[in-house]
């Protein structure tokens, strides 16, 4: 079915659009007065524990995988939300709560078959088409229709440790602070972040923050899970907290703890922008602290997660993701309601960006990134740097007409 639309899309030279999950928050998922090839219901996922390999239709979403490989006691890593999909993720990188200890979703990707613009099957691997496996490590949707992956498992769970501290949002800066001094210490187990947020009326969360503004000291230990709250006991410490999820708990439940903070659904209007820190300086601590403190949207997010570990030691050569030497990324994401509001939430998103980018290393995070009509060019060419060439060739060989172009271009 994929072939058949491909090249009728391309027969025709319409406007293509791939939906797997629909959480592109540019807009990519659809289009307007063109075709969407919508693979949502090519979901099988088939784990190989003995291989330690799980099998991924592009359609599946992240709880998809989960339920499958947690059923043996294993994980690849993934997005923090379950029905985000995977293969969008997974093809522009993929930062998740096991990102230190494994890496991101791209590294763990073993092979992947595709279905090019001239309505040929492909698979890549180190062993086929060893360019094209090079490029769909973080190089997106340019290159084709991916339609299923394998990506190599690790033991994980069933129960990991997970420490959420919540502590008023006028604190920000001590707990950016003191969660910067605290990061050294840290095993590649253990995986944190500090996100900034209205924390809203849902179960998943204490009663005590409902509607209330808050910075959570946020952590994950891929590991045992006594070692891991004893680990990550500090992000209680950064001062007096207004609640607390402190526990062990299924794997599969910390994978869907924001689902229902992060709706998929077309009732939100969305404006994201990333950028990579090497470090985290008072200037920066205090402008996110600015920013926290006055966000234009209640459900807007300003985090920031710290990269290690398994990221790092990858050359950013070694694939098409190339941001390899970042300390931090960091988001801040516009989400809103109403669209006679978007002038004022898109202006205070990219009024942010640009007080953080000259402390920033010049590069972007494309999952992290909405539409841009002007400097989306310059933003894909930051965010693969020396990659970017090698990319533009590859792109020439597989698509060489650019049908999949809604998507972070090269």
């Amino acid at each position: 079915d994929v072939v058949e639309a491909v090249s009728f899309a391309a027969r025709h030279q319409l406007l293509t659009a791939i939906r797997a999950g629909g959480h592109s928050v540019a807009g990519n998922s659809t289009c307007d007065d063109g075709l969407v090839i919508d693979v949502s219901l090519m979901k099988t996922v088939v784990a190989d524990p003995k291989r330690r390999v799980v099998r991924v239709e592009a359609g599946a979403t992240w709880g998809d995988v989960d339920r499958e490989t947690q059923a043996f006691g294993l994980a690849t890593p993934g997005g923090i939300v379950s029905h985000t999909g995977v293969a969008g993720l997974a093809l522009n990188g993929g930062i998740g709560w096991l990102r230190n200890k494994y890496g991101l979703t791209c590294d763990n990707m073993v092979s992947a078959e595709m279905v090019t613009a001239r309505g040929e099957v492909v698979r890549a691997s180190d062993a086929e088409n060893a360019d094209l496996f090079w490029a769909l490590r973080g190089g997106g949707g340019n290159f084709g229709v991916v339609t299923s992956f394998e990506f190599a498992l690790h033991a994980v769970g069933p129960v990991v440790a997970v420490v959420f501290s919540m502590y008023p949002i006028t604190a920000t800066r001590d707990v950016l602070s003191k969660w910067r001094e605290f990061l050294p210490s840290l095993p590649d187990e253990a995986s944190t972040e500090i996100l900034t947020w209205t924390a809203p009326a849902s179960d998943s969360l204490p009663p005590a923050v409902h509607g209330r503004e808050v910075a959570i000291a946020a952590g994950v230990y891929a590991g045992d899970a006594a070692e891991g709250l004893r680990v990550l006991q500090p992000l209680r410490e950064f001062g007096a907290p207004l609640g607390e999820i402190v526990a062990a708990i299924p794997y599969v439940a910390l994978q869907t703890a924001f689902d229902a903070n992060l709706p998929n659904t077309g009732e939100v209007i969305a404006y994201w922008k990333s950028l990579y820190l090497k470090h985290l300086d008072d200037s920066v601590i205090g402008i996110m602290a600015d920013a926290a403190e006055n966000r234009s949207s209640p459900s807007t997010m300003v985090f920031v997660q710290h990269l290690g570990g398994a990221i790092q030691r990858v050359r950013g050569t070694d694939m098409a993701f190339a941001t390899r030497n970042a300390s931090f990324v960091l988001g801040i994401t516009g989400d809103w309601r109403d669209t006679r509001e978007n002038r004022r939430h898109i202006g205070w998103v990219r009024e942010t960006w640009n007080r953080l980018a000259p402390h920033s290393t010049g590069a972007v995070y494309l999952n992290y990134l909405g539409r841009e009509d002007n400097d989306a060019d310059p933003l894909v060419r930051a965010a693969f740097g020396d990659n970017y060439d090698r990319l533009v060739e590859i792109k020439s060989r597989y698509d060489p007409q650019n049908l999949f172009r809604l998507n972070q271009n090269v």
